[in-house]
């Protein structure tokens, strides 16, 4: 019945150490050849995907930057992408310089940080990253400038923290804004266009596609992932989720770090 296995990336596809485990690479690689589409669904851009290239090269689509850009892999190119508003881009930036916060730009197909905040990503309970940042992020020092000339390309805004109580200031700042919001990782405030999130960009993969919604199986473990699973056909929950969001949960899974997306698959498909 199944013909879609949506997945989130960070704590469900990818375990504790930012990697795919061979096994549940070879269990995706076999699930496509099968004919089923086997996509992303992650709050990472395009760019953020350059490590996995090898293990996914089977994968003809992802839904990006939380659902912001659904994406052609083979092709390259969006099959759809929603930008924020210049203005708005501002009042986000600023809200970012007033809480010393790391401000992540995210466009179609780049990513942009400034480089004191790659280098000092552990005061934003950031460190996992620091390395791919370092390795894939274009420098900009001048977010503002950025934007007023690419004011069609802004896709997501981040704000790491350095606090719980430093994004929640932010978010009270922000939340009359025309936006999407989701809480991440420790302390991220991601910023979408309204409206956007991995659930929209899920429908609009399956109407791209041809694909009833309820053929659908999404797999995630956070907050960002609470719509998609609520409308996905399935909603398969990891392990290592907080407790709140396996009360959605049509099924629970092991953990990252033992290959929970096998067992949906083995039950789904």
């Amino acid at each position: 019945m199944y013909k879609l296995l949506a997945l989130d990336m960070d704590g469900t596809l990818l375990n504790s150490q930012k990697k795919i485990s061979p096994k549940t690479a070879a269990a995706i690689s076999e699930l496509s050849k099968r004919g089923i589409y086997v996509v992303l669904s992650t709050g990472r851009g395009v760019a953020e995907l350059q490590d996995y290239k090898d293990e996914l090269k089977f994968m003809n689509y992802g839904i990006t930057s939380s659902g912001g850009a659904v994406y052609d892999f083979f092709n390259q190119k969006a099959i759809k992408a929603y930008t924020i508003p210049k203005e708005i881009a501002f009042e986000i930036i600023d809200a970012g310089i007033a809480e010393r916060a790391m401000i992540h730009i995210l466009g179609l197909t780049n990513s942009l940080m400034r480089d004191d905040d790659i280098k000092n990503a552990a005061d934003f309970q950031m460190t996992v990253y620091q390395d791919m940042y370092d390795r894939i992020c274009t420098r900009c020092n001048d977010f503002k400038k950025y934007v007023e000339e690419n004011p069609d390309e802004i896709i997501k805004i981040n704000l790491y923290h350095r606090s719980s109580e430093s994004r929640q200031k932010n978010f009270e700042r922000l939340k009359h804004l025309n936006l999407t919001f989701a809480l991440a990782e420790t302390t991220a405030l991601e910023s979408s266009p309204k409206g956007i999130s991995k659930a929209s960009g899920l429908i609009e993969l399956c109407n791209f596609l041809k694909i009833d919604i309820a053929d659908t199986v999404a797999v995630g473990d956070a907050p960002n992932d609470i719509e998609v699973l609520k409308t996905a056909g399935i909603a398969a929950v990891m392990g290592n989720s907080d407790d709140e969001i396996k009360k959605i949960a049509d099924f629970v899974t092991d953990d990252n770090d033992h290959d929970g997306i096998i067992k949906v698959i083995e039950k789904y498909f």
